[in-house]
């Protein structure tokens, strides 16, 4: 748990009356009544300790993802896995976005690494450019983290450009992490998972926490041709570290694939729609390709929407943003018309 420390992200409604929470990215639709169903039934196994290999969640992992089993190790949380990779790799000199996840650069402290941050451009719509690759070749860094789609932004990377950073840390062996945690809630987005064979240096970040709605039972994998990445890895953490109950989840998880459908359909609905009514107000709305969307506006929007019950994740504390960016979740209609309803009467009060 959190001790003396400042939580850096969204999600925290505990210590204050919260009805509605948009600071959150996870599935406006909640959690499959599958999910539930299978954890209710492994409760009459909690006594015994939880399989250490996850064996037959990995089973349906490599069926799902088309991938070995050997590639796939599970963790508790995607979180878990960023330390372990960090702890496994041991960088000197790692890239990242800015702005964009904060758990990878924590990640890297850890381990003494120095991160050099390649800034995003509002006015280019948070988008990583060509140039980025000359930026690569400048720093010659151990080690790459990309996050796809990028969080705040909501922006995927244009595929081409992947694959162009992918033959460049292959030819120069450099480590490349890819958090995908969001993909699969994204209108186009594609996978690296292709390129895992081909390149051992690829490592994929995958979570169920947004896509079925399961941040309270913490459950991640990841995805690397790199056996010996993955023992190290592996190595780093307790044996017992993914429940009974987590174990479960996933494999109930990755069987709700038309609730997967049903829900991006849904933000495909809302998420313009929720957009047109922040540009109404005047604020500027970065074009998502995801569940939630980053958006500028009045410093004090976060502190008026807590006293109506809301929460809403300010980006201050991102690398590359300051005071009055918020990110939001793209939820259900009457929660996003609630949100928007909100907002206009907090701005009616300035």
């Amino acid at each position: 748990m959190l001790y003396q420390t400042k939580n850096p992200h969204g999600g925290d409604i505990y210590s204050e009356p919260i009805t509605l929470d948009f600071s959150a990215n996870t599935n406006p639709f909640g959690t499959p009544q599958g999910i539930m169903d299978a954890v209710s039934e492994s409760l009459k196994n909690m006594h015994r300790y939880p399989d250490p290999y996850c064996r037959q969640l990995v089973q349906v992992i490599s069926e799902f993802e088309q991938v070995p089993k050997s590639y796939i190790l599970c963790g508790n949380g995607a979180a878990e896995l960023i330390y372990a990779y960090c702890e496994a790799v041991k960088p000197k000199r790692a890239v990242e976005l800015a702005p964009t996840f904060s758990e990878y650069a924590l990640g890297l402290q850890r381990v003494g690494c120095q991160v050099e941050r390649y800034t995003l451009q509002q006015d280019a719509d948070f988008e990583l450019g060509d140039d980025f690759l000359d930026f690569l070749n400048a720093q010659k860094p151990d080690a790459v983290f990309l996050c796809n789609p990028n969080n705040p932004t909501g922006k995927t990377i244009c595929p081409q450009l992947l694959g162009r950073i992918v033959d460049f840390c292959r030819a120069y062996d450099i480590s490349l992490f890819v958090d995908e945690c969001f993909l699969d809630l994204t209108d186009h987005g594609e996978s690296l998972k292709a390129h895992l064979a081909s390149t051992p240096q690829l490592f994929l970040l995958k979570a169920f926490t947004k896509s079925y709605g399961m941040a309270g039972i913490r459950l991640g994998y990841c995805m690397s041709a790199n056996e010996a990445l993955l023992c190290k890895m592996s190595a780093s953490v307790q044996p017992w570290n993914v429940s009974s109950l987590a174990q479960a989840a996933g494999i109930a998880a990755l069987q709700e694939q038309k609730f997967l459908q049903n829900t991006k359909h849904l933000i495909q609905q809302e998420r313009p729609w929720l957009k047109a009514q922040l540009e109404r107000f005047g604020f500027w709305v970065c074009p998502s390709q995801v569940n939630f969307l980053l958006f500028r506006g009045p410093e004090h929007l976060a502190r008026a929407l807590k006293a109506q019950g809301i929460a809403i994740r300010n980006c201050d504390n991102y690398h590359g943003l300051s005071s009055g960016w918020y990110r939001i979740a793209v939820r259900l209609h009457s929660e996003n018309e609630a949100l928007i309803h909100a907002i206009s009467k907090t701005l009616e009060e300035v």
